[in-house]
């Protein structure tokens, strides 16, 4: 497998000179920058939810990449930094990606934040980031406030394992086929939902999965942020009762319960292992992640392994 590292010569005059800030109503002075991509994670609602140093970052940069530079201003005029912002989105990221590039290349310092969060999670970033890599540029990321985490670690469910799935589909016969696929996965899911969809949404799950536990999460960090826990079915009662619709939501599921798992949902989880693994780490895998007996995954296995190879044969 091609591997590859990404180095840079330091230019312009090795590094940005930086610029002021204000912190705590003090003005202060942002340190050099180095050129290259800097992936810097900002507030998902308070503004206060911001690391030192990405506050550094973003007001030494030549530039800013943002999705809306109305909300990325904000957060810049709150800590009194002028670096310049530029939009990069989903509608105009083919075009403005080659010449974010261009200026990486020139060895400018470029941050790339999203409307809230980590940058990449839910939008065009890692296209960029792609660029920037196959360009030789340098990458780096400063981690900070994420709604998937916050939501998980809030939301009083096992952590141990998590499935990250983002928006449901908006229509309803897609987004009721995609909780069907969801069901399959032994680990707790994280999916983040709009206001308008929220009450359609946890209807389509209660149906789809069952008396899981889960809770929602509305505006996390903001003045009027709220968890609501309880069964799948009712958190969809709640909403379609009236509780509040207005703000950004998470949702955040428990896995399902591994004793009541269906052997079908056992056999579609052992023909994608077996698809890459041998057998008996197949075997280890499946048992280990859904606690079925061993000695019936085994048995299972056999019969599966036997129907690919013959499947593969008929394909040739």
């Amino acid at each position: 497998m091609k591997t590859s590292v990404s180095t840079r010569t330091p230019g312009r005059s090795d590094a940005s000179a930086g610029r002021d800030y204000v912190l705590n109503g003090h003005s202060a002075h942002a340190p050099a920058l180095s050129g290259g991509l800097h992936l810097v994670a900002t507030p998902i609602g308070n503004l206060r939810d911001i690391t030192l140093r990405a506050v550094e970052v973003l007001a030494a940069a030549d530039l800013i990449a943002c999705e809306d530079t109305r909300v990325t201003r904000k957060l810049l005029e709150h800590y009194g930094i002028t670096t310049p912002l530029t939009p990069y989105h989903d509608h105009n990221a083919a075009e403005a990606r080659p010449k974010l590039i261009a200026r990486l290349e020139a060895r400018d310092a470029v941050a790339l934040v999203s409307d809230a969060g980590t940058p990449l999670i839910s939008d065009p970033g890692y296209k960029l980031v792609q660029a920037a890599r196959e360009a030789g540029v340098s990458v780096s990321a400063l981690p900070g406030a994420s709604a998937v985490l916050t939501a998980l670690t809030v939301g009083a469910l096992p952590t141990d394992r998590f499935f990250f799935e983002g928006f449901l589909p908006a229509k309803d016969g897609a987004r009721r086929s995609r909780i069907g696929e969801l069901k399959r996965i032994p680990a707790t899911l994280v999916l983040f939902e709009s206001g308008p969809r929220i009450g359609a949404a946890l209807a389509d799950l209660a149906a789809g999965l069952g008396a899981r536990e889960a809770a929602v999460c509305r505006e996390l960090t903001k003045l009027h942020e709220e968890v609501r826990r309880g069964d799948l079915a009712a958190l969809a009662r709640a909403y379609a009762e009236g509780a509040e619709t207005r703000g950004e939501f998470v949702i955040v599921i428990g896995p399902p319960d591994a004793a009541a798992r269906e052997p079908a949902d056992i056999d579609a989880m052992l023909r994608q292992a077996l698809a890459r693994l041998s057998v008996k780490e197949a075997v280890a895998e499946i048992a280990g992640v859904t606690g079925a007996p061993r000695r019936e995954v085994y048995q299972r296995a056999l019969v599966l392994a036997k129907l690919l190879e013959a499947e593969r044969d008929h394909g040739r």
